[in-house]
């Protein structure tokens, strides 16, 4: 990692540590904690209300993001979901209930008083089949195969190494499985430098990959049937936008079960691995 790479990484989590801890020790309103100040392109307010209402009010205070993902990826019963970037919980909170005691909703941040947040938020929720985990979006610390679907929500802009995010939500995929992300994507015809003139990298603007780019970079790590579509502008050529992809069904990812205690055999000399499919799938 480059030095301003790294110095870039240290301004987002400092950004996202005082957001959490703004909602756990800033003051409060009649209602519950205040919001995260952001404009009405990103928070809470993009969720129903009947979701934010089922929630802790922490968890909806720090939102962040620049839409629901969970609804994005169509959840469905008994599946393993990863929210990258999981901030306060709200994502995987809302995953866990759509998966059912069945399936599982794992959240991952680098961001120890958002992992707190999260934690406390769970609690509160008292929701059980959900597990957060402390690291990096280039390097997820789950085995390789084991999730069905991975959501992100506005979190993958910011990172220094899209590749690498990209080639992690693909190995940790089943094959088969899917991608359901909210991020903001620029239009193609915008440089980095216009982009950066549009927001800075810790608002989710200058570090926003194109729409052309985007497609480029989840097609390299190994994804098909992808799909971006723009919801609603956040800044001039900028735009929040799903984006949707599947790792084929005979897909080799190149890296082993390296990092946790689930057993995944190697089903051939190229890296593939076989994972048996929920039913239904």
């Amino acid at each position: 990692m480059t030095e301003q790479s790294a110095d870039l990484r240290e301004t987002v989590r400092r950004r996202y540590a005082a957001s959490a801890l703004k909602v756990t020790e800033g003051g409060t309103s009649c209602c519950g904690p205040e919001p995260v100040e952001v404009d009405g392109n990103f928070g809470g307010a993009l969720y129903a209300a009947d979701e934010r209402d089922a929630l802790p009010a922490e968890a909806v205070a720090a939102a962040l993001g620049c839409g629901n993902p969970t609804a994005v990826a169509d959840l469905h019963e008994g599946e393993r979901v990863l929210d990258l970037g999981s901030g306060g919980g709200i994502d995987v909170l809302l995953s866990a209930r759509r998966v059912g005691p069945g399936g599982k909703a794992y959240g991952l941040d680098m961001t120890e008083e958002m992992l707190a947040l999260a934690l406390a938020n769970q609690k509160k929720a008292g929701v059980t089949n959900v597990e957060f985990l402390k690291g990096e979006i280039e390097a997820i610390p789950l085995p390789a195969g084991t999730m069905d679907v991975v959501i992100s929500n506005c979190v993958i802009n910011l990172s220094t190494d899209k590749p690498a995010v990209f080639a992690e939500m693909f190995r940790v995929l089943v094959p088969g499985g899917r991608i359901g992300v909210l991020d903001v994507v620029s239009d193609d015809g915008l440089t980095p430098a216009q982009r950066a003139e549009r927001g800075d990298y810790v608002g989710c603007i200058a570090g926003a990959l194109s729409f052309a780019e985007y497609r480029d970079g989840l097609s390299a790590a190994g994804f098909t049937d992808i799909e971006l579509a723009p919801t609603h502008a956040v800044a001039d050529g900028m735009h929040s936008a799903i984006v949707r992809a599947v790792k084929p069904e005979m897909a080799c990812s190149g890296m082993g079960d390296t990092t946790g205690s689930t057993a995944v055999a190697p089903a051939t000399s190229c890296g593939c691995w076989t994972v048996p499919l929920r039913p239904g799938r």
